[in-house]
């Protein structure tokens, strides 16, 4: 099974920016669709962006559109989350996970592999 290990995670200034890391486990990396979610407290778990096999379609929650940008590279296993404009909305613990093949990448169904996921903090 593959195993996902989120990093990048921290605190920042409204305004700044952050990267997040997610390396994974294993050989058919290539292969999955790779998800970066985010739960703030008391809130539901929410897709924020989504990347097919090659990169080619990705797809971004309406809210941090032209901010984020989700892009992976297959040599080294690892899928990032560039995150820019950062804003005290974006708090949330934010994780990456993985799923098999979906025609609709912004279905946030049936994703799995969860990593520990990496607090990340905006202060206004």
């Amino acid at each position: 099974q593959v195993q996902l290990v989120e990093s990048g995670g921290g605190l920042v200034q409204a305004g700044g920016s952050l990267r997040l890391s997610c390396v994974a486990s294993g050989r058919a990396f290539s292969t999955f669709i790779m998800g970066w979610f985010r739960q703030a407290p008391g809130k539901e778990r929410d897709l924020v962006a989504s990347i097919n096999w090659n990169g080619i379609r990705t797809y971004y929650l309406d809210s941090v559109k032209g901010r984020f940008t989700i892009s992976r590279d297959n040599a080294k296993n690892t899928v990032y989350l560039q995150m820019n404009s950062l804003m005290p909305e974006d708090t949330a613990v934010y994780y990456c996970a993985l799923k098999n093949y979906d025609r609709d990448i912004s279905n946030p169904d049936d994703f799995g592999s969860w990593g520990q996921g990496t607090q990340v903090t905006v202060s206004s």
